[in-house]
């Protein structure tokens, strides 16, 4: 014999408050006790215009002594040795799990016990994981960046055809700022699966690469010469690692050349444009770039055969 399970509330533990729905306004109006309705309807609209009152002065308590705790835990952060990417992804945690706190105190106020709120949310609980795997594939993300530690806070990364400055990793995203002020937030689950490029070397230095192009004919030391003479020149340029200028590839219209040279991270997109003006102006007055590219085609006449 089959059989059904039933799960129910104790009437008792959860507050309900009276409404027009409730079968005593039904039995008061056949019974024709209209001023007892008239009550019961007073009492319930009062009822819950004080729940409402206690539910919106308990959060904004909370919220500014939440945001007390928050202050005051990253003013003991700072003081601490932790790493800055570690203070941002704590501070995110900290905040979320306060809020959950006090969301329980709010519901508990107005009259809703915590056992049944609990029993409630633990019902709901499987459609609102599934609702949300993606934001705990974020959190697990986040997780395993902290962990790995394949950037750090201030670190210059490219990852997902995206490129900044990593300002913060939180719970769910990682937060650049592009070199135009502009602000990108990555989640954390795909950035974290992804490849990811640091341009940030442990001494702070980085390179730039600039390809360079000039005529058939030219003289291949000149040109390495007048390459690295430009670098030698750019005050912003580091002496060591040294500069290199070296002919990289033959290409059908032009010599090609590659120019390295090595700067501080904040130095170098003024180093690359500056180089990329110099080196064109020296070349150009040398005569060793034209200002349309030639190409030599011949042509060959095929005998006509007889009929």
């Amino acid at each position: 014999m089959m059989t059904l399970l039933q799960i129910s509330l104790p009437t008792d533990s959860i507050f309900v408050p009276r409404s027009p729905n409730d079968p005593s306004f039904g039995q008061l109006i056949k019974e024709g006790r209209y001023d007892h309705v008239l009550d019961n309807i007073l009492a319930w609209g009062i009822d819950l215009i004080v729940n409402i009152l206690i539910a919106i002065v308990l959060f904004i308590i909370g919220r500014f002594l939440i945001t007390k705790i928050d202050n005051f835990v990253a003013k003991i952060m700072r003081k601490s040795s932790i790493d800055n990417t570690l203070k941002g992804f704590i501070s995110s945690v900290l905040q979320t799990f306060l809020f959950i706190v006090l969301f329980m105190i709010i519901i508990n106020s107005v009259g809703v016990k915590t056992i049944s709120i609990a029993a409630i949310i633990g019902t709901v609980g499987l459609a609102i994981g599934l609702a949300m795997k993606d934001n705990l594939s974020n959190f697990a993300g986040g997780v395993m960046i902290l962990l790995s530690k394949p950037f750090r806070s201030g670190d210059y990364i490219r990852a997902l055809n995206l490129e900044g400055t990593v300002e913060r990793i939180g719970i769910m995203h990682t937060i650049l700022r592009t070199g135009d002020n502009k602000t990108i937030y990555i989640p954390n689950g795909p950035l974290s699966t992804g490849n990811i490029i640091n341009n940030n070397s442990l001494d702070g230095t980085l390179r730039t690469e600039i390809i360079v192009n000039v005529d058939y004919g030219c003289n291949v030391d000149e040109v390495k010469e007048l390459l690295l003479q430009i670098a030698a020149r750019h005050p912003k340029v580091l002496k060591q690692p040294a500069p290199f200028a070296r002919m990289s590839k033959i290409n059908p219209t032009s010599l090609e050349f590659v120019f390295r040279v090595w700067a501080k991270k904040g130095n170098l997109a003024d180093v690359n444009h500056d180089l990329s003006e110099t080196v064109y102006k020296q070349l150009y007055e040398r005569g060793l770039i034209s200002s349309t590219q030639r190409m030599s085609v011949y042509l060959t006449k095929e005998e006509e055969k007889p009929v």
